[in-house]
């Protein structure tokens, strides 16, 4: 007896349906054991913090730990390497930094390409720095700075955590649109720039906010202006940059990604899961308290933003003649 055509149609259009039932179980079914998040920085800075803070809602929404694995080094490559190199299944993922915008260029040679390597999941949160002088200094806005800069060339040393950190490409993209001559010091974290600040031995510091506030509010630094493109809670009464350069934004920020050909059902998940973390008021507030400000991202906004600030900080590491060391 020969099987009728509405038969055979439907028993094909099920053949074809098949291979969509396995994704759509993982993604429902997704994540049923731990993931690894991957960080490329050592516990207890304000990368970790955060991270830890997210990771632990997720978990606790997802129904499955989030565990943050440090894996510092090299300006974040070595995390980022690891995380390229893992399986696709959405197990291993990535804390994204801004530091994926400043390699692109920093480095001669690296294993992999960001963009192509990596899936953007979200974007979390966006951390101006603090631009702050040591109170001997004689300027108390950014114009006052600009033209004490221009009249002291060569003069006013700028410390940092290092080369190529968030805090240098922020100084000498101010360099860049003010025409100003601030010479960098960079030191092995920026908790030990801080210091010498204090100490007056460095005039000038693009700091992350966390790692001042207690000494912007005691009166021993003086906060200028923040480099976000609006005013943040954390200092409401500290100007931007960008209105008195305008166009002025430099901003660390934090993110998910993970390695690329992960099911877009999963990235899709994550990146919801994300974003109802993002809102709850809680984290919201906690994270305003650290310095940042909450900034959700789609995969496709996260990859666009990605690509741009590559674009932006190649330009600035060109302009600086910024190598790796």
């Amino acid at each position: 007896m020969q099987p009728s055509r509405r038969k055979i149609l439907k028993l094909a259009a099920g053949v074809l349906a098949a291979p969509a039932l396995p994704r759509l179980a993982h993604a429902l079914d997704y994540p049923t054991r731990p993931v690894k998040l991957i960080l490329g920085f050592t516990p207890g800075g304000p990368a970790d913090i955060l991270a830890r803070l997210v990771s632990q809602r997720l978990g606790e929404r997802l129904g499955q730990p989030f565990v943050i694995e440090n894996r510092p080094g090299g300006g974040t490559t070595i995390a980022t390497e690891y995380v390229v190199r893992a399986a696709p299944d959405g197990y291993t993922l990535l804390w994204a930094t801004s530091s994926f915008a400043i390699n692109a260029s920093l480095y001669d040679k690296l294993n992999y390409d960001f963009i192509r390597d990596i899936a953007p999941v979200a974007n979390v949160d966006f951390l101006p720095l603090v631009v702050e002088v040591n109170p001997a200094l004689p300027v108390n806005t950014i114009p006052e700075l600009i033209a004490y800069a221009k009249a002291n060339p060569g003069k006013i040393n700028f410390a940092t955590g290092g080369v190529g950190s968030s805090q240098h490409v922020a100084g000498e993209l101010f360099n860049f649109m003010t025409g100003t001559d601030l010479v960098h010091v960079p030191y092995r974290g920026a908790s030990l720039a801080i210091n010498d600040l204090l100490a007056g031995q460095v005039q000038l510091t693009f700091s992350p906010i966390p790692l001042s506030m207690g000494y912007i509010r005691a009166g021993r630094l003086r906060a200028l202006a923040v480099t976000s493109a609006q005013r943040i809670p954390a200092l409401p009464d500290v100007p931007t940059v960008a209105e008195f350069v305008p166009g002025y934004v430099a901003v660390a920020s934090d993110g998910i990604g993970a390695p690329a050909n992960t099911p877009a059902d999963v990235i899709d998940k994550l990146y919801g899961t994300v974003a109802a973390v993002l809102a709850e008021p809680a984290i919201k507030a906690r994270l305003e308290d650290l310095g940042g400000v909450v900034a959700p991202m789609t995969p496709a906004e996260f990859k666009k933003f990605i690509a741009d600030e590559t674009v932006k900080w190649g330009k600035v590491i060109k302009f600086a003649n910024i190598k790796a060391e």
